[in-house]
């Protein structure tokens, strides 16, 4: 961007047209001011090198003013920046890693779902801490509050079946997101639980944890993840290898709903990888911050650059004038 500070000092620009009136009248009307017996000798010198020299000094005057005029209205270049003055959303998703998140009703299957789902959830956030608890028959945090998301996409590749006591301890997993945003101080508190069964393990039950996510305005969204009926399970037979068995998926459904409602979330069911996308895209466009963005532009002084080109026209102009264009009275 580019501005002029005092764009007033422009108009004596007009100064410079007059003043080549002026010159191209006086030219005209000029005398020599020696005598000479022959006046061929005058008009060889008038028509060259002092008419040349003359002009050249002029145009020299000429582009030194306009350099001081410019120099006087004060250019300015200017870079626009923005500052952003929102304050961003702290989520933690809390994920099931429990073995039967490896039934194949969701393709791949609902773990792999799950991993590329919120892969593209943390893609789609801006300005927002992002933390992940997953929980099987204990829980742990896998990434703390962050805004790296790189780092917690990593974190999320890693996430795997056996790497927690099986089980299905969905109190503690959300005890444990719970304690992870206790002490934020963000605008809004957001907890994303995905799970595919009903609580067997842990010390807390659901109902407690969401309680506390309640006493401390953290609002809970609750995922079921699996068909109804029964799901395409794999196991591993020691004589015939891998193989499948039908198994009967048994979310509790109305504990996840109660989650939800005491903490101001909502329940969805996920049964299908398209259903998981739109589940996540939908919690993702409820949960977004107005970003408020105030722009301003920082300007930088350039009339130095006019004004010591013009001192150094005006300076070979006096030079040139006393010296190789020299006017002999």
């Amino acid at each position: 961007m580019f501005r002029f500070m005092n764009p007033l000092a422009l108009f004596l620009l007009v100064i410079l047209p007059l003043m080549i009136a002026v010159e191209c009248r006086s030219g005209n009307g000029r005398r020599g001011s020696i005598r000479f017996s022959h006046l061929g000798v005058i008009r060889a010198v008038e028509s060259g090198r002092g008419r040349r020299s003359r002009r050249m000094l002029f145009i020299l005057r000429l582009t030194s003013l306009f350099l001081f005029m410019l120099a006087m209205a004060r250019p300015q270049s200017g870079l626009r920046e923005e500052e952003v003055l929102t304050q961003g959303i702290d989520i933690v998703l809390a994920i099931d890693v429990s073995s039967s998140m490896l039934a194949e009703d969701i393709k791949p299957n609902r773990l792999e779902a799950v991993k590329e789902v919120a892969g593209e959830f943390i893609r789609g956030r801006r300005n927002d801490r992002i933390g992940m608890v997953i929980f099987s028959g204990e829980a742990y945090t896998q990434c703390p509050l962050t805004l790296d998301y790189a780092v917690l996409s990593r974190f999320i590749d890693e996430i795997a079946v056996g790497m927690i006591e099986d089980g299905t301890a969905i109190g503690m997993g959300l005890a444990t997101a719970v304690n992870r945003l206790r002490n934020s101080e963000a605008k809004s508190k957001v907890i994303v639980l995905l799970t595919d069964g009903r609580n067997n393990r842990g010390e807390i039950d659901p109902v407690t944890a969401a309680q506390a996510a309640q006493a401390f305005d953290i609002r809970v969204y609750t995922i079921g993840a699996g068909t109804r009926g029964t799901a395409r399970f794999p196991v591993e037979d020691p004589v015939l290898g891998k193989r499948y068995v039908s198994v009967r998926v048994d979310i509790d459904e109305e504990s996840l709903t109660r989650i939800a409602e005491m903490t101001g979330g909502r329940y969805f069911r996920a049964n299908n990888r398209q259903r998981l996308t739109e589940i996540y895209q939908e919690i993702d466009a409820m949960e977004k911050t107005t970003i408020r963005v105030r722009e301003y532009t920082r300007y930088a002084e350039l009339f130095v650059y006019p004004l010591i080109l013009g001192l150094l026209i005006l300076l070979a102009e006096v030079v040139l004038a006393n010296t190789l264009f020299r006017k002999i009275p």
